[in-house]
């Protein structure tokens, strides 16, 4: 229960981090939430024993790291 707590407070922060004013802030801000929010999805679908939560979280991480990068590739050549 503690660590649901803990988690959806972080999700908060990097809803703050996401809306800094710099790109580069925004970035890591976006790549957090995304880590925050498949961390969470693993520990509700752990705690009620659902099993396609585990999937979720895991196309949700790839696709978030893959996004990050392109991103991040993106903004170097501009």
């Amino acid at each position: 229960c503690f660590l649901i707590v803990a988690l959806i407070v972080f999700l908060i922060a990097t809803l703050r981090i996401i809306t800094y004013k710099s790109t580069s802030m925004g970035l890591i801000g976006t790549s957090s939430f995304t880590l925050a929010l498949t961390l969470l999805l693993i520990t509700v679908g752990t705690i009620f024993n659902i099993g396609f939560f585990k999937d979720i979280a895991l196309a949700l991480l790839l696709l978030g790291i893959v996004g990050t990068i392109a991103y991040a590739a993106v903004i170097r050549r501009a």
